[in-house]
């Protein structure tokens, strides 16, 4: 593919509008409902979201995480503490998370600080993981360098012996981060690029909406 073929990639969104009157004073309550609606709608992954910290090389650093809980302090996702995100994270505790969901041509933009969700809340979900999830939470030094996959595999089944007939505990590098939203921004495709966009941002206590130029 050349780039003048990438750049004749082009589709004009239809599906729906965004109006102020339409969507509830809470954005924590208005991503449920979106969230809810990408559920019905057979959404791939639409808990997937891609999760941006910024490095100690300051530059933006960008991936895909699993959101794994939302209430009204905010979203929850986890992973091991000492990966490149968690040491980002420690050294500069702000983060933005970006859903896409283009079967219903939706996109939200969540912007705020991060801090860990208590050793309990950790403790919980690590439980109802399924059991190779968390072994591997065990095996892999998240970002580390490593020779091969062999080195892996060969500590995989150390793990799995060590753990034979016995619940699996959470490694203390292990556990769950909160985005604290101070704003939200919800997308909707429209015709002709005219997108439409709603922007809460959290001021003085309160949420407040406004609508910005696509």
């Amino acid at each position: 593919m050349d780039s003048s073929s990438i750049a004749d990639l082009r589709k004009d969104y239809t599906l729906n509008g965004l109006r102020k009157e339409d969507v509830l004073k809470n954005p924590i309550d208005q991503f449920k409902q979106w969230f809810e609606e990408a559920l019905a709608s057979e959404v791939l992954e639409p808990n997937g979201m891609v999760l941006s910290t910024i490095g100690k090389d300051g530059y933006p650093h960008g991936r895909v995480v699993l959101l794994k809980d939302v209430n009204s302090l905010g979203f929850s996702f986890y992973t091991n503490y000492l990966s490149h995100k968690g040491e980002e994270l420690a050294q500069n505790p702000v983060a933005s998370l970006t859903f896409w969901w283009p079967e219903l041509e939706r996109q939200v933009r969540i912007l705020g600080k991060v801090v860990k969700v208590s050793e309990s809340e950790s403790d919980t979900y690590f439980g109802v993981r399924p059991r190779g999830s968390q072994i591997g939470a065990w095996v892999s030094a998240q970002s580390q360098i490593i020779a091969n996959r062999e080195i892996l595999v060969e500590k995989l089944a150390t793990l799995e012996a060590q753990f034979a007939d016995q619940a699996v505990p959470r490694p203390a590098h292990w556990g769950g981060y909160r985005v604290l939203p101070h704003q939200i921004e919800f997308w909707q495709g429209r015709p002709s690029r005219l997108h439409d966009r709603l922007c809460y941002t959290y001021e003085l206590n309160e949420w407040k909406l406004e609508r910005l130029s696509p």
